[in-house]
């Protein structure tokens, strides 16, 4: 059986095409030649999943995947992943036949092949994260991996401690089976709603409403504020911004990239 590193070596031989390493490494930020000259000699990064040692290797950046200690680097302009506020009464699309106001609308034609990751229902407002790297896109959206969410649900009713706590530890059962959140708590109440933040793993269609619902508090409005490590911080609604390399590095980490 082949050793793993006579694999990676006889493909990069194979070819003079494409980039060295270490000027793919230097493109990524990891520091001057002679820097990721040792990282790669040192046996610090994979390529395509197997193990390069050699000084001289070339690669296709945008056709091969390279990790340093595990994980996925990221070129400068390769990919670009943004954080979008989503308004009510906008369609979690890039269009609609319907004439609606869509995604599209708000971002425009700067980053043509775009697309987003998960949705968020008409009425529902906050952080829909996008992008155009396939390989995250399906990380993110497959349940294997349960990204958190946090949401903050603003319900009609008072809703007590004794709701929030029976929602975390025995859930409730919806017609696709029992649900329970990761976390409840009230964060303000007033004679007619309550403030309720919450975190769940499951994507599922307008489950925080359902959720509600069910336990017979209405959501008037609900807002997403994160995606696992990714805040929608001050993000003005209709507006966005483009993730930086330590958010989509962190990113990449929850969804084991």
């Amino acid at each position: 059986m082949p050793h793993p590193y006579s694999r990676a070596m006889k493909a990069h031989e194979a070819s003079d095409e494409g980039v060295r390493l270490q000027k793919v490494l230097a493109q990524a930020g990891f520091g001057s030649r002679r820097k990721c000259e040792q990282i790669i000699t040192e046996g610090r990064v994979e390529v395509d999943g197997a193990l390069v040692t050699e000084l001289g290797s070339r690669v296709d950046p945008d056709k091969q995947q390279v990790k340093v200690d595990g994980s996925r680097i990221h070129i400068s302009g390769k990919h670009v992943t943004l954080a979008l506020n989503k308004p009510r009464k906008v369609l979690s699309a890039m269009d609609d036949p319907k004439g609606r106001y869509t995604l599209r609308d708000i971002i425009g034609d700067r980053y043509e092949r775009v697309f987003h990751m998960g949705r968020l229902d008409y009425d529902s407002e906050g952080l829909i994260l996008m992008t155009d790297d396939g390989e995250l896109a399906q990380h993110v959206m497959h349940p294997k991996y349960e990204v958190e969410k946090t949401y903050m649900a603003t319900v009609r009713g008072k809703l007590g401690g004794n709701v929030c706590r029976r929602l975390v530890t025995q859930g409730v059962l919806l017609n696709d089976g029992l649900i329970k959140l990761d976390h409840c708590a009230i964060v303000d109440r007033s004679r007619d709603h309550t403030m309720v933040k919450v975190i769940l793993h499951s994507g599922k269609n307008r489950i925080v409403r359902r959720i509600f619902d069910a336990a017979g508090y209405p959501v008037s409005r609900l807002v997403r504020t994160q995606i696992g490590p990714i805040r929608l911080g001050d993000v003005k609604p209709g507006s966005y911004r483009v993730l930086s390399r330590a958010e989509i590095m962190a990113l990449d980490k929850e969804v084991g990239l």
